[in-house]
């Protein structure tokens, strides 16, 4: 049996300091590391190069993928708003994957000889979803997963160097053995209505009725006395056409008309999408992120090498009510196995961006 990857996590003001932790944690680096995953917080953003350049001379690993954020993530630990890093190595042979650099722009992206795309991204590039769109139409399964740096300054990926300003990952080949899967963290309220009027973001009948009446009859009859208040925790669901396990785009309620009964939300739609209203607490993201959990575990099937989390910066402690909560119902149903990740502002699954959501990739 292939024994677990190599992975370490601290925080410290001095990311000299930070680094050293994780080399003593990290051990004898394995011959076959070939590839590490690297995740700073956004407040060691302008050390990046360095941090690095580091960790490539001290494991002698010669790829490097990864990003910033607001937050990483490891084994059970989240590290949100303070200086940390978390970093693991994996065992790929050299043929089973390839490095994707930096592409700003769709005809950038030359991936047609990957099965399964990871990757970071920019968020400030306005082409971010014709980009994962491009590399998706290109990898063998269609899959693209990962997250979009998040940053309260500099933000950054890596792609062998410190990249700006695109997306840039890994490809991995068919003969690699992962399993990939989606939590959305929120329940549905009610079915799926269909939108019969509605311009660019604004929506004026659900089903041929008023949008804020349907809105409020889901909703009940406690928030609709109080629309402000419903704000933080009601959220308008645009389903996936043709996903085979029910995903939805989750977008904010940005405003409501009261006197033309009308709902705005944080996308664009026309006459005939769909739409279904979901509420957001901590009951319904532990339920399904639970349901992930197992699901992705079946999927696998052998023992977990490591894993990757891009979580939402909307998630960890202000979702699920606790620091660590959401890393630790990931160990706590999976086992305790090497995983690092950060706090995104946008998470990839399959060939869509997201909000409020958990992308788990795991390794066996």
């Amino acid at each position: 049996m292939s024994a677990p990857f190599r992975y370490a996590h601290a925080a410290h003001a001095d990311w000299t300091e930070a680094a050293r932790v994780c080399m003593n944690q990290l051990g004898a680096i394995p011959a076959a590391a070939t590839l590490g995953f690297l995740y700073v917080s956004d407040e060691l953003a302008g050390e990046l190069d360095a941090i690095l350049a580091f960790f490539r001379v001290a494991t002698g690993v010669p790829h490097w993928t990864g990003s910033v954020g607001v937050g990483v993530c490891a084994t059970g630990t989240e590290y949100l708003e303070e200086p940390a890093m978390a970093v693991m190595l994996g065992e790929f042979p050299a043929e089973e994957f390839r490095m994707l650099p930096l592409a700003r722009a769709p005809q950038d992206i030359q991936a047609a000889d990957g099965y399964l795309a990871l990757v970071h991204g920019d968020p400030s590039n306005p082409q971010i979803q014709a980009l994962i769109d491009a590399l998706s139409e290109q990898v063998a399964s269609g899959f693209v997963v990962g997250g979009l740096s998040s940053a309260r300054g500099e933000m950054a990926q890596i792609s062998d160097e410190v990249v700006k300003g695109g997306l840039s990952g890994v490809l991995f080949s068919e003969r690699v053995k992962l399993a990939t899967r989606l939590s959305q963290g929120i329940s549905p309220l009610g079915p799926r209505h269909v939108i019969t009027e509605a311009r660019k973001n604004i929506i004026g009948s659900l089903d041929h009725r008023p949008a804020l009446v349907v809105m409020k009859a889901e909703i009940g009859e406690v928030l609709a006395r109080d629309l402000r208040r419903a704000a933080g925790f009601i959220f308008a669901g645009l389903p996936v056409r043709g996903s085979d396990t029910g995903d939805y785009l989750v977008r904010n309620i940005l405003g409501v008309d009261p006197e033309n009964n009308l709902v705005a939300i944080g996308e664009y739609v026309q006459p005939g999408d769909e739409l279904l209203f979901c509420k957001r607490d901590q009951e319904s993201a532990e339920a399904d992120l639970v349901r992930m959990l197992e699901a992705i575990r079946a999927q696998l099937g052998s023992p977990i090498r490591g894993g990757i989390y891009v979580s939402c910066l909307g998630r960890g402690q202000y979702m699920f009510g606790a620091p660590h909560r959401e890393l630790g119902l990931i160990r706590g149903t999976l086992g305790d196995f090497p995983l690092v990740g950060f706090f995104a502002n946008g998470e990839i699954s399959h060939n869509r961006l997201y909000g409020y959501t958990g992308v788990l990739t795991l390794f066996g």
